[in-house]
């Protein structure tokens, strides 16, 4: 069964237009790598006005996903292009936090 993983980012919203602009091209190698790891479904949705990304992912194991990207070199790019966008100054793929799914309709 698939771990279906929910979390949320907190933008800088001063930069919500510059950070959507930066995912109109995501690399090539970002996308491979992580569908490499497993990563499913992957979505990210915004809430321009204060900055909240909410993000969602399928995988088979999330913990495992996270482990193989953060191996990457590409991904180890990324988020250092990605940091100055976030609240917190750090890579984004280490200041996500995880929601707890309490219920599903399938």
């Amino acid at each position: 069964m698939a771990d279906r993983v929910c979390f949320l980012m907190h933008l800088r919203p001063e930069l919500v237009d510059e950070y959507l602009e930066a995912h109109r091209d995501v690399w090539p190698e970002m996308l491979e790598a992580l569908s490499r790891h497993g990563w499913r479904d992957y979505s990210l949705f915004l809430r321009p006005e204060d900055g909240l990304v909410v993000g969602f992912v399928e995988t088979d194991d999330f913990a495992a996903a996270v482990a193989g990207m953060d191996a990457e070199d590409v991904n180890s790019r990324w988020q250092a292009r990605m940091s100055r966008f976030f609240v917190a100054g750090a890579r984004p793929d280490q200041q996500m936090e995880r929601l707890t799914r309490y219920f599903h309709l399938a």
